[in-house]
């Protein structure tokens, strides 16, 4: 373990504080991250929580050791959404019998799950320890782990979860500090004030642990009958049977605060009996999209896959590493305005670091500076001026460069990645000689001038048959 693990500080949304972060065993710290509900491809919003909790693993990693961290990201792959996905786009096999809406839901989910995977390891993410599918954890298992149906009953029989009109309700009213984690109360979920009132539950923030199924949904066998798990109960399960009834850190984006995570809180303590869930409760800010909020009805909704892999944000597509990036440039409990502006700095910058981290030769010490940055609260912009300072000091062969060079690879950028694209180049020079052919010496002095900005330096010329305009180029250091 890193003498630097005593000194790493969190802000903790529990207390509203930052604090000295003290794990319940130093051999195992445990943390879980909610993670996708793979009903349709990951949006940009889903990367951010994803981008900003792979740090953390890593840094916890370096402070605690390699096999000293559980970290547990969870895929919800039973869900209403997932169920209507499944009828809208296996609908005609499910009617002729050809599958049945179980297998048309899994093929759904197998399909986007895969997805994920791929797209948030070309953002230079981790895989986390374990993996847990919400499906998996209905019924009581075998190896005896926790499940959400064994969770319900716990629930029921300590009174704190009642049967009505075929569902299964958790009485928010038996739990007297409800509300702790989002500083909302009772009182404030009165029948009229923004909560849906049903009127089968004795409270109107009541909310549900099981619902029954109808022949064309999804279902598991229970004591009350056949139906599928509410939306909160599955992260308390499955957190749970990872690590345990009570764990170090829970993280997730700031709109899961209420009601997701106050949910599996009351769920959690009120079946375990304990007095929290989770020590520390971290949450990443909102994310806009040029300025305004991210919908389908302004057209600014964007999956990681389409930013990766076409040309719908800004003209182009974009490297993985540089939006791990202009993620990471704001500091992850602010809101962030996800810009085609921010992505192009980001990628400079990136550039302009890892040309000075390709002049070592090897790589060398993490900076103790980058450390204590990232342990204060996960202060990534700290930590990156310090990257900008080394690659100002970088030069052939010097502990700068390879001071640099470990950073990156720790930050989870690929150093090896420092060579020029040529095909990028290549685009970039015929559209310029299309702007010269065309006069628009402007938009062709742009282009060359952010060419250079690579590391890219253009040479014109002649061919000396044709007499044709020619453009070579060469990598600057």
């Amino acid at each position: 373990m890193s003498d630097a693990s005593q000194g790493l500080r969190l802000y903790n949304t529990l207390t509203r504080t930052k604090e000295d972060f003290v794990p319940i065993d130093a051999r195992n710290v445990r943390m879980y991250v909610c993670g996708p509900t793979v009903y349709d491809f990951a949006h940009i919003g889903n990367a951010r929580p994803v981008i900003v909790f792979d740090v953390l693993f890593r840094l916890l990693r370096h402070l605690y050791g390699q096999t000293h961290v559980t970290y547990v990201r969870n895929i919800t792959d039973v869900d209403d959404k997932i169920n209507a996905r499944a009828l809208r786009d296996f609908g005609g096999e499910i009617s002729a019998g050809k599958l049945s809406l179980n297998e048309a839901i899994r093929r759904v989910t197998e399909k986007t799950a895969d997805q994920f995977h791929r797209d948030v390891a070309t953002l230079g993410c981790l895989e986390p320890t374990v993996e847990p599918r919400a499906t998996e954890f209905v019924e009581p298992r075998a190896d005896g782990k926790a499940d959400m149906i064994t969770l319900i009953q716990n629930l029921i029989e300590r009174g704190h979860a009642y049967v009505a009109a075929g569902e299964v309700l958790f009485d928010t009213a038996s739990m007297p500090d409800y509300g702790q984690l989002s500083k909302r109360n009772l009182d404030e979920q009165q029948a009229g004030a923004r909560v849906a009132v049903d009127v089968h539950k004795k409270n109107p923030g009541d909310f549900v642990l099981w619902k029954l199924s109808s022949p064309e949904e999804p279902g598991w066998q229970s004591p009350w009958g056949r139906g599928r798990p509410g939306w909160h109960i599955e992260c308390s399960a499955m957190s749970a049977a990872y690590l345990g009834e009570v764990f170090d850190i829970h993280g997730g984006g700031l709109d899961l605060i209420f009601p997701h995570h106050e949910n599996e809180i009351a769920q959690s303590r009120c079946a375990h009996g304990t007095s929290v869930m989770a020590n520390v409760w971290m949450h990443n800010g909102f994310l806009q999209v040029e300025g305004q909020k991210m919908s389908k009805s302004l057209g600014n909704f964007y999956s990681i896959h389409e930013l990766l892999e076409t040309e719908t944000f800004g003209g182009r597509s974009w490297p993985g590493e540089v939006l791990r990036l202009a993620m990471l440039m704001t500091h992850y409990r602010e809101p962030i305005d996800f810009s085609v502006r921010k992505l192009e700095e980001a990628e400079n910058t990136l550039r302009k670091w890892k040309r000075a981290a390709d002049l070592a030769p090897v790589t060398g010490q993490l900076p103790a500076q980058v450390v204590d940055a990232l342990s204060d609260d996960l202060a990534t912009y700290a930590a990156f001026q310090v990257l900008t300072q080394l690659a100002s000091e970088a030069a052939d062969g010097n502990e700068a460069a390879a001071a640099l060079k470990a950073s990156l690879l720790f930050l989870g950028f690929d150093v090896a990645s420092a060579e020029v694209d040529e095909d990028n180049v290549a685009k970039a020079i015929a559209n310029r000689l299309a702007l010269i052919a065309a006069k628009n010496w402007a938009e062709a002095d742009r282009i060359r001038d952010e060419l250079l900005a690579q590391g890219v330096q253009l040479k014109d010329g002649k061919d000396p048959a044709t007499g044709e305009r020619v453009t070579t180029w060469e990598v600057k250091r």
